[in-house]
């Protein structure tokens, strides 16, 4: 496709908003680094961000709102993240907040975890997007994944890990002037831990929460966030992948019509947009799942390494 550069005058922001309202992806500036954003309520358009970074994995998203009241209608905030939220809102600020299950929140944009990622940032341009578009917006970097996360609209549409071609448009507000990813909060047995450090000092959190910040590396198995690795949500019955059906089994299929079917029709972006939630209503029938042969390519690569970590050997 032809990637359009919009200005963040009215029209241009007009304009993005109908794209992300049609389903499209379009790179928008925070005072962070670009974002790749699309709506994170359609999980169509969520795979679309997945599509044109190459991302070789299905890690979490982090979701941007327009202000911390919205924050209520999708997580849970307690009282220290309403601490931070006041502290650093908006800004360049993660929290990891339990998912509201009536969110609305398409299960890609949190990788099928209960947990959900969410920034208010304080670009202009990004927050007149966030109030025209009226809904959350799923935004990693706007760059081809493993590539320099990019600060700049030329930085998006460049031939080194840009994404030109790939995406609807970029909305080009100029440099961003914070440059490194946000810091991402969450709480592990209830206690604020940094999961990745960012434009925002450790130090500052720690000095608004009035303790220090537990350190977390994670493990190497799948992210509960950006940034860090922790253990991801697999389903309780053991899992056969590349399998044809056996009896006694739930059959996830690919290509072909079912009750546990992916993409009827053989679509690698439907796929990977119901591959969370199929996995659930398949867990949820109490028997052992095998899933049909995918194809290696494309989306097809993010949903095999997610399928074959949902399938590792566990403790």
């Amino acid at each position: 496709m032809q990637t359009l550069r919009l200005t963040p005058d009215a029209d241009g922001i007009s304009r993005a908003s109908a794209l992300l309202r049609a389903g499209q992806t379009v790179a928008i500036p925070t005072e962070t680094v670009y974002g790749l954003a699309a709506d994170a309520r359609n999980g169509d358009a969520v795979a679309r961000i997945y599509q044109a970074k190459g991302r070789p994995s299905f890690n979490p998203l982090i979701v941007h709102l327009p202000d911390a009241e919205t924050v209520a209608t999708i997580a849970e905030m307690h009282p220290q993240a309403q601490v931070l939220a006041r502290a650093f809102w908006p800004g360049a600020l993660t929290l990891v907040l339990p998912l509201r299950p009536d969110a609305g929140i398409a299960s890609l944009v949190t990788a099928g975890l209960d947990t959900i990622g969410l920034r208010v940032p304080a670009h202009p341009a990004a927050r007149a997007l966030l109030r025209d578009f009226g809904g959350p917006l799923a935004a990693p970097s706007a760059n081809a994944s493993g590539r320099i996360s990019p600060t700049s609209a030329d930085h998006v549409l460049s031939d080194d890990g840009g994404l030109n071609g790939r995406i609807a448009a970029v909305l080009d507000a100029g440099p961003c002037n914070v440059g490194v990813e946000s810091t991402i909060i969450g709480w592990i047995d209830g206690r604020a831990t940094l999961l990745r450090p960012g434009g925002i000092p450790a130090e500052a959190i720690e000095a608004a929460l009035g303790r220090p910040l537990i350190r977390h590396d994670g493990d190497p198995v799948a992210p509960s966030a950006p940034g860090q690795l922790t253990s991801h949500y697999a389903p309780n019955a053991a899992l056969r992948l590349n399998a044809q059906p056996r009896p006694g089994e739930t059959h996830i299929t690919f290509g072909r019509p079912g009750p546990f079917s992916l993409s009827e029709t053989g679509d690698l972006t439907q796929a990977a947009a119901r591959l969370f939630d199929m996995l659930r209503k398949a867990d949820a029938q109490g028997r052992p799942i095998s899933v049909a042969p995918i194809p290696e390519q494309g989306l097809g690569a993010a949903i095999n390494d997610r399928l074959r970590r949902a399938a590792a050997p566990r403790d």
